[in-house]
């Protein structure tokens, strides 16, 4: 039974993965704008205020760590959690955002974890009956 499912799954994984299409090649400009406008969804995911930790790598090799205390259309502040030094950071000169919410790579890792327990238990205990 489980030959069976880890079959399926398998099956499933592979069809998708060879009918996938791929993404045309961009330009630099084109590349930019989209990365920029993921550093500005991700620092509006995080929001304002002193829960939202942040260590910000620029593109000039600079880095800040404190919280965004101000998000606007153009850029971002971030205040040093020492000395209180605030630093308006402009989208586009932002090279890396970490914050203290999971990734998108964490919350799929942690998806798959639970479906591949919830698979192994199901076969496990449906192999005692």
């Amino acid at each position: 039974m489980f030959k069976k499912y880890l079959t399926l799954i398998l099956t499933i994984l592979v069809l998708n993965l060879s009918f996938s299409t791929f993404a045309l090649a961009e330009t630099k400009a084109e590349k930019e704008a989209k990365f920029t406008q993921k550093v500005k969804s991700e620092v509006t995911k995080l929001g304002v205020g002193n829960e939202s930790k942040v260590e910000i790598k620029l593109k000039d090799g600079t880095k800040l760590k404190g919280y965004i205390s101000n998000i606007s259309e153009e850029s971002f502040s971030v205040t040093n959690d020492k000395t209180g030094a605030i630093t308006e950071v402009p989208y586009p000169n932002a090279k890396q955002v970490k914050g203290n919410n999971l990734s998108t790579g964490m919350e799929i890792a942690i998806g798959l974890g639970i479906f591949f327990g919830a698979i192994f238990a199901y076969a496990f205990f449906a192999s005692r009956s």
